[in-house]
């Protein structure tokens, strides 16, 4: 089985997983007892802090453990949006379509039970958001900006700094979601001037269940999850000592290898763009061909069903995702390619192919080989 899947989630790096295994048999206190044990964990999370902080180039204490980069966004969008309207009255959040479900889902609870105003910002045929429609989205009443990085769906970058800049120039908070960004791209938080930014340690070869959010002194920030007083009152419950420890791991080794991650994944990304645009008819890339992730290759296929195209690469051997979500029978595109303004007959044939440290080039060439023939297995048998 080959796996070209890594957005979705990484295996655990060796060394992160040799890391976290102490935390778990031999030194397992927990970090509020005041005891050796306790301190001993506690020792361990303050110096996960300070290698996570080192990296995102920030103080230790803006940086708050969660478990996962879901959380991270919850905590940023509700804990931000709710304190900003209590103190100023602002009651809007900006966002867009094609942001993951745990920004756009949570936007859209704040509008129907906490009264928030939502402003869905549009996005260009690439599904970037763009500055220009930053500045013209941004009105007195808004509480918070919330764009991600990096597309999880489509590999497409936004603007950030620039983006950021708008924001800061009106006095505005701005959250991105760096989950799927931060295995290639810089997250040192000075040079984005981001406010709030999410993680999540298993997209870049870190456990699953632990992500982090950074928190600009000064920001204002209302805990969703209340208890005890660990992560300076942010995020009560037990610090997850062991994944914690994973996770900075994995932050720290991310940063230190990035160049020589994206020099492996990226020319072998340019030649599934290049060869399944070439040998696939009525096949489309999504997302940007410049500003998009390192790993990425994401396309859509005229009158092919994604969902059915992904089983029969399963059988074949090949692990990829689409953008497709079968209901019942009733398979819809995503919002993301929909916001790309694609007509169904190729909205519903998205495919997402994505690389990471493991990949071979043996393993992309029999991809090629095979993904065209199943493509038109898929168009033969719909038009039966």
């Amino acid at each position: 089985m080959i796996y070209l899947d890594y957005a979705a989630t990484t295996p655990v790096d060796q060394r992160v997983l040799d890391a976290m295994m102490p935390y778990f048999r031999e030194s397992f206190g927990n970090p509020s007892s005041v005891h050796r044990f306790g301190q001993k964990a506690e020792a361990a999370v303050d110096e996960a802090r300070e290698k996570a902080a080192f990296v995102l180039g920030c103080r230790a204490d803006e940086v708050i453990f969660t478990s996962c980069g879901s959380e991270s966004d919850n905590l940023a969008l509700r804990g931000a949006s709710l304190v900003k309207r209590n103190e100023t009255g602002a009651n809007w959040i900006l966002t867009s379509r094609v942001e993951h479900h745990a920004v756009s889902k949570t936007a859209g609870q704040l509008e129907k039970y906490f009264d928030f105003q939502v402003k869905w910002l549009d996005v260009d045929e690439h599904g970037m958001v763009t500055p220009q429609v930053i500045e013209k989205a941004i009105r007195e009443q808004t509480a918070l900006v919330s764009v991600m990085y990096a597309n999880n769906e489509i590999g497409t970058i936004n603007p950030i700094r620039e983006i950021a800049g708008i924001c800061r120039k009106n006095k505005i908070l701005f959250h991105t979601d760096a989950v799927q960004a931060a295995a290639y791209l810089p997250v040192n938080v000075d040079s984005l001037g981001v406010d709030l930014m999410s993680l999540g340690a298993h997209k870049f070869y870190g456990p699953k269940g632990v992500g982090a959010l950074y928190v600009r002194k000064g920001t204002p920030l209302v805990s969703h999850l209340t208890g005890g007083g660990q992560e300076f009152g942010l995020r009560a419950g037990t610090q997850n000592v062991p994944y914690i420890v994973g996770f900075a791991e994995a932050l720290w080794l991310a940063n230190e290898e990035r160049e020589a991650r994206i020099a492996h994944v990226r020319p072998l990304r340019d030649k599934v763009i290049g060869t399944v645009l070439e040998s696939i008819p009525d096949s489309r890339l999504t997302g940007h061909i410049e500003a998009r992730l390192p790993n990425h290759a994401s396309f859509v296929f005229k009158d092919v069903d994604g969902n059915l195209l992904l089983q029969l690469l399963d059988s074949a051997g090949f692990a990829c995702s689409s953008g497709s979500a079968c209901k019942t029978g009733n398979p819809e595109p995503s919002e993301v390619v929909t916001s790309l303004g694609l007509s169904r007959d190729w909205a519903l044939g998205s495919l997402r192919v994505t690389l990471g440290v493991n990949t071979t080039p043996a393993e992309i060439d029999s991809f090629l080989q095979v993904l065209p023939s199943l493509v038109q297995k898929v168009r033969d048998l719909n038009r039966r």
